[in-house]
């Protein structure tokens, strides 16, 4: 449980937080949270009951009461919430689980691709980005979103690139691209340098 994207998850959740792991796999963020009494209580989630039986077993190793839930997202959660976290899957799917009528109040979501369908689906759900943070873990970049209930309109390039002003996040994107600019035909090179233009930009107003 020293996992970098682990830690930068929980560091977003409150003391009077109830919540909610979606998709938890094998619990460790569950348990992280609740060793450390860092939120009021916590219940975990996932599609999979494998999933959730290794989940048991490690919460058993560690002594901790985690109540359990076998669903696909929120359908058979039958407790109180206010918070949920959706870490480790990828957006189609997280989207798929906020196709929901009661969401809570605060999410935290960690994507595994497409940022930008997340952050414009997010503001079209009605949430409001409140930060992004970027976790670094296993040679990749991890952005983290807390989100709270609330009207926002981010830019294109704040869609498009998040609103980290992280240094080594925006060259790790100038990166991916330039490798895959020779690869692609000419409308694609052309959209792809200007995005690198605009992340460089980004870095020098930093």
């Amino acid at each position: 449980m020293n996992s970098e994207r682990l830690k930068s998850i929980a560091s977003k959740i409150s003391k009077d937080d109830i919540v909610l792991d979606v998709g938890c796999d094998h619990g460790y963020l569950s348990i992280y949270l609740k060793l450390n009494n860092l939120c009021q209580n916590v219940y975990a989630s996932d599609i999979s009951s494998n999933a959730l039986e290794m989940a048991k077993k490690n919460f058993l190793k560690y002594n901790i009461d985690i109540k359990t839930f076998v669903s696909d997202g929120f359908n058979k959660v039958d407790v109180l919430f206010n918070t949920a976290v959706i870490a480790g899957i990828g957006t189609h799917t997280i989207l798929h689980i906020l196709d929901y009528p009661n969401l809570p109040e605060k999410l935290i979501i960690a994507s595994n691709n497409d940022y930008y369908l997340l952050r414009k689906n997010l503001n079209k759900l009605g949430y409001k980005i409140i930060s992004e943070d970027i976790a670094f873990e296993n040679n990749h970049y991890y952005p983290i979103l807390l989100c709270l209930k609330g009207k926002q309109k981010l830019t294109k390039k704040e869609l498009l690139y998040g609103i980290s002003n992280d240094q080594n996040y925006y060259q790790y994107l100038i990166k991916e691209r330039e490798k895959i600019i020779p690869k692609v035909p000419l409308l694609k090179k052309i959209k792809l340098k200007k995005e690198c233009l605009e992340l460089k930009g980004l870095i020098e107003r930093k």
